[in-house]
Order: C-alpha cells, then structure tokens, then sequence
C-alpha cells in the first residue's frame, strides 16, 4: 500500500504549497495554486488528492477569515469617529494576524507531509 502512495508525483502539490506561500509577499499566487489544486484533484492519487483537499480548504477558510477581519475593520473604522473604533480595528488586525499565522502553519505542516510521502491525515480538519 505504501508502494502505490510513493509512486505519485511530488511536484505539483509541492508548487500549489510554494505558489500559497509566495502569496504572503504577492498575494495572488494563492490564486494560482488554488486553480492548480482544482485542475488536478480529480486525476490525483490518495496521497495527492488529500494534500489538494487540504490545499483548496486552506485557501477558502483563509479568505473567510481575511474578510472576516476586513468586516471587522471596516465596523471599526467607522466608530473610529466617537472612538470607540480604534480598539475595534485593533481586533481586526489581531484577527488578519491569527489567520496569517494559522495559513501559514498549515502550509508548511502539509509540506512536511508531502515531502514525507505520506498523504494528509486529515484534510477536512481547521486545525493543522
């Protein structure tokens, strides 16, 4: 069994998790390797189809928190006006931070996987 997980590809995935974390200094290389995992779980093996799972769950439950903290801001920035917004936005960047860490947690944990040859233990999880 382990013979057939050795047998896959590396390459591909290992480019969706490179392209993810690129996106910290670009922000739209996440783009890419979103549309890379879609195009290329339905023909992937376990090991592989698990990691893009992980991959195209990442990207979403990232941009819900990214908006999530945008809504925050925004909230935010308009009680700045009596003053009561600026510990609101100051929420708000905790919550982008917390999600930005978490991202990029969960990036370099599935790599470490991948290039172990082994597939995602669980790629529905939140968690890493």
């Amino acid at each position: 069994m382990t013979e057939t997980y050795a047998a896959e590809d590396k390459t591909m995935p290992a480019v969706c998790y490179a392209l993810y974390l690129i996106a910290f200094a670009t922000g739209v290389t996440a783009i890419v390797g979103l549309v890379i995992a879609y195009a290329q779980r339905q023909t992937a093996g376990p090991t592989n189809a698990s990691h893009y799972t992980f991959l195209i769950r990442t990207f979403w439950i990232g941009l819900l928190l990214m908006i999530a903290g945008g809504v925050i801001f925004g909230v935010g920035a308009i009680l700045s006006v009596i003053l009561i917004g600026f510990p609101i936005m100051g929420l708000a960047w905790l919550v982008w931070a917390g999600a930005s860490v978490w991202y990029g947690v969960r990036c370099v944990v599935g790599l470490t996987y991948l290039s172990r040859g082994e597939a995602y233990p669980r790629p529905y999880a939140v968690l890493a």
